[in-house]
């Protein structure tokens, strides 16, 4: 009797156990309609991805325009800071800036980080921009020397020297941890 009452229990245990259940949904859509019908996308779908170099105007389109220009633009800076920040040479400093398009972080900082380097008139040709995948892997070339644990990471150099990272989320405001680094003796 005992076997009997065993064998009952574990035959729906096995039927049910590992078998593969079909997905609700088919196919995700990559553009999803909200409410007021603006299209979203769905930024974990890797069609969406930048990796490797790219460059500002390929996230100033679509479909990374919906998220960089609204961050740019919404953007409320300290005034104080990015005078300071004017004040400060560019001469012989260079930015790299390694992010991901899936990663909600990147997407917030980044345009951020745009817009301040816009206020103080940095030269977009000492900006790279770098793309990885959500294992933080990129193809572009000596980017395993860069060390990138988290992203967004925006490294500074000064004459060819790294003299700083700002990781994924500021320590007090982007602008006030760029004068930070580049402060340092």
């Amino acid at each position: 009797m005992k076997a009997l009452c065993t064998f009952l229990l574990i035959i729906p245990l096995i039927l049910s156990g590992c078998k593969a259940k079909k997905p609700l949904i088919e196919n995700i859509p990559v553009m999803e309609q909200t409410v007021a019908n603006q299209p979203v996308t769905n930024f974990s779908d890797q069609s969406t991805w930048l990796l490797g170099y790219f460059t500002r105007e390929q996230i100033s389109q679509v479909p990374h325009s919906e998220w960089y220009q609204k961050g740019y633009d919404e953007y409320q800076f300290n005034t104080e800071a990015v005078n300071k920040l004017t004040e400060i040479s560019k001469d012989n400093l260079i930015i790299k800036i390694v992010m991901g398009t899936w990663c909600p972080d990147s997407r917030r900082e980044v345009p951020r980080f745009m817009r301040i380097l816009d206020l103080w008139k940095f030269q977009m040709e000492n900006v790279t921009f770098i793309g990885v995948d959500n294992a933080k892997l990129s193809p572009a070339r000596e980017y395993e020397k860069l060390d990138i644990q988290r992203v967004p990471t925006f490294i500074f150099y000064k004459n060819n020297i790294e003299a700083g990272r700002i990781i994924e989320v500021p320590v007090t405001s982007l602008e006030q941890d760029i004068i930070n680094i580049l402060n340092k003796e």
